[in-house]
């Protein structure tokens, strides 16, 4: 791949030059519409009004820094490299795109394609405990809308329920915000045109659940499922997209050892389990969602028992072979 002053050109793939980007855009930072999303650890995405008298503090906290960073790398030789081929170092920017990246993508089509079903958010009807990111939209006319994104720790907001506040005349008084956190400002993610930009590799792998070395593992141990066992999907899914930013079923894959049990056994011990796994005319096991997916490699990762003592059923968390050889 050819890669040149923020070029990157991979056959038919689009260029976009993120230099040529950000200087066109500095001489219109001005003159942007903002509007805010957050997005809990579902990747539910809900609006998010701003007040008129916060919006002069929109620009300096979200773009201002993220532009200045791109026009000094573009001084000092700032590399553009490809986030799945490469290493997080000084002076390279590492970038995945759209197609790549699933919770993203559904989080932005949500935004784009879905915008008149999304709920304003509030205190009272939803959870800011649950949530994990802000998104600003921003918008021109000369320009694709483009997306800044930061994690935020909705597990420490702070709410009339639970905090008190200092006032303005000293005195220690009642809290009078619904929700009050705070918002990071350090530069994160850039979202522009197909390309998702990592100024901070390890946030942008937390908010978006995207570790790809993992999930090059997991891919590998997916072709190797499908050969072994008969899976049947809904119309449009297959295992890659119902396993992709499921984490913790993508841990199990990494040291999954496949070949211990057959298609009959793993359905008969569905069965004696009591789980929820359906199976086709042929056989086939039916997958139809994540959940059939986490349960399905729970199965293969043998992490369900039955206790003797009590005949309790349990899905176990931690695994530790015991010592049975009685030697000291």
């Amino acid at each position: 791949m050819n890669e040149e002053n923020g070029v990157e050109k991979k056959g038919a793939e689009k260029q976009f030059d993120i230099f040529a980007w950000a200087n066109n855009l500095a001489r219109v930072k001005n003159e942007l519409e903002t509007e805010f999303f957050v997005v809990n650890k579902k990747y539910s995405v809900y609006h998010l009004p701003v007040a008129s008298e916060l919006k002069p503090q929109i620009a300096p906290v979200f773009l201002y820094e993220i532009l200045n960073e791109i026009e000094k790398g573009a001084g000092l030789g700032l590399e553009i490299r490809e986030y799945e081929k490469s290493e997080a170092e000084p002076g390279v920017l590492l970038y995945s795109t759209r197609a790549q990246v699933n919770n993203a993508k559904v989080v932005l089509d949500t935004i784009e394609n879905q915008r008149r079903d999304i709920e304003t958010f509030n205190e009272y009807d939803h959870e800011f405990k649950t949530i994990k990111m802000i998104v600003a939209k921003f918008s021109h006319k000369d320009f694709q809308p483009f997306y800044i994104v930061k994690g935020i720790s909705g597990a420490s907001s702070l709410n009339e329920r639970s905090a008190w506040e200092i006032g303005s005349s000293g005195k220690l008084e009642e809290f009078k915000a619904a929700t009050a956190f705070k918002v990071p400002t350090d530069n994160q993610v850039l979202i522009a045109e197909d390309r998702i930009f990592a100024f901070s590799p390890k946030k942008f792998e937390a908010m978006f659940g995207y570790a790809y070395k993992q999930q090059a593992i997991a891919d590998k141990k997916v072709e190797q499922i499908l050969a072994r066992y008969q899976l049947n999907f809904p119309e449009g899914q297959d295992l890659n997209t119902l396993i992709s930013g499921r984490t913790k079923t993508i841990n199990k894959l990494q040291d999954l050892e496949l070949g211990t049990k057959t298609q009959e056994e793993i359905v008969s011990y569905s069965e004696n389990m009591a789980l929820d796994l359906m199976t086709a005319d042929d056989g086939a096991i039916i997958i139809m969602d994540g959940h059939d997916v986490d349960t399905f490699v729970s199965l293969l990762n043998d992490d369900f028992m039955t206790s003797d003592l009590t005949g309790l059923k349990y899905e176990i968390k931690g695994k530790k072979m015991l010592d049975t050889s009685g030697g000291e």
